[in-house]
């Protein structure tokens, strides 16, 4: 690893504070979490191939797709890997701040709803 797991951490919390106070008011039951690499499970649950890399993960019901029925759950999880974002970047520390907070973003659309085709479709890819 590039940085270490706090200074990775903090970047992660650069993302979040970077935020309008709009969407950050706007997430609910979902927690910001930071591993090292995802696991096997991860990886074949986000139907990444031998050669693809996850660099984040969003886990759990996005807001548009909850109702009255939804309470007493766990969190939603947005989860960023620490090693692949920095193999990313290729060590660079400003690349890893960008890419911390491009796949925080991206993850976070899913929270709200907005799916893979609809981010290609506003160029978010």
């Amino acid at each position: 690893m590039v940085l270490t797991r706090a200074e990775f951490e903090e970047l992660v919390d650069e993302a979040l504070e970077s935020l309008p106070p709009f969407f950050r008011d706007k997430m609910n039951n979902v927690a910001l979490l930071v591993a090292p690499w995802p696991t096997r499970s991860e990886l074949d649950g986000a139907r990444v191939g031998p050669n693809g890399m996850l660099l984040g993960l969003y886990q759990g019901i996005p807001l548009t797709r909850r109702n009255q029925g939804y309470n007493m759950v766990a969190p939603d999880t947005i989860t960023l890997y620490q090693g692949p974002i920095e193999l990313t970047a290729h060590g660079d520390p400003e690349a890893i701040r960008h890419w911390v907070r491009h796949v925080f973003l991206h993850e976070l659309a899913h929270h709200f709803g907005i799916s893979d085709d609809r981010l290609r479709e506003l160029g978010a890819y």
